[in-house]
């Protein structure tokens, strides 16, 4: 493996959702590291072993950095992968050795390992399944109310849905 062959880096790219985007754009480490990231698609294995010093400190950065909005055991769990990942690139650039298919392969993890943290922080912003049920009772309570039921009486969503069947049942029979 040659110091001037270009990395294998994945084409694969994960899109952060609005929510989270909008977070992050305000957050400098993730911004910088981001850009870093972005520039291993040109990089070459030289590339990487001048840079191996400003990489661990951006991932560092980006690690003490966190907005509060993203602070989640899983969300920390990535950026200790990363700044890990980093400093084992660092050592390996330091070696006299300087065995280059394992930079090559250190380096081209680190995109993604990237990719997983920006999974994590979507993961952040997807709704639970307790706030769809939550959003399914109130959209049911607000139809019940249209109707003039009485929504306290129906408890499980089984009650609630032979209530309904029930109320378009009448309806058809009145409507005839």
């Amino acid at each position: 493996t040659s110091v001037d062959q270009k990395l294998k880096v994945p084409s694969q790219n994960i899109q952060l959702l609005p929510a989270a985007s909008e977070i992050t754009s305000e957050w400098l480490g993730f911004v910088t590291a981001q850009e870093e990231i972005r520039n291993f698609q040109n990089y070459t294995i030289k590339d990487v072993i001048s840079n191996a010093k400003p990489i661990v400190e951006i991932m560092k950065s980006m690690k003490e950095s966190v907005p509060d909005t993203l602070k989640s055991k899983p969300v920390q769990a990535r950026l200790t992968v990363l700044y890990t990942k980093a400093k084992v690139l660092e050592q390996l650039t330091a070696r006299p050795e300087n065995k280059t298919k394992k930079i090559a392969t250190t380096a081209e993890s680190l995109p993604v390992e990237f990719n997983n943290l920006k999974i994590q922080i979507n993961e952040l912003f997807l709704k639970t399944l307790e706030d769809f049920d939550k959003e399914l009772d109130d959209f049911e309570a607000k139809a019940d109310s249209i109707n003039n039921a009485n929504s306290k009486k129906y408890t499980t969503p089984k009650q609630r849905f032979q209530a309904k069947q029930d109320s378009i049942k009448n309806s058809e029979k009145n409507s005839n």
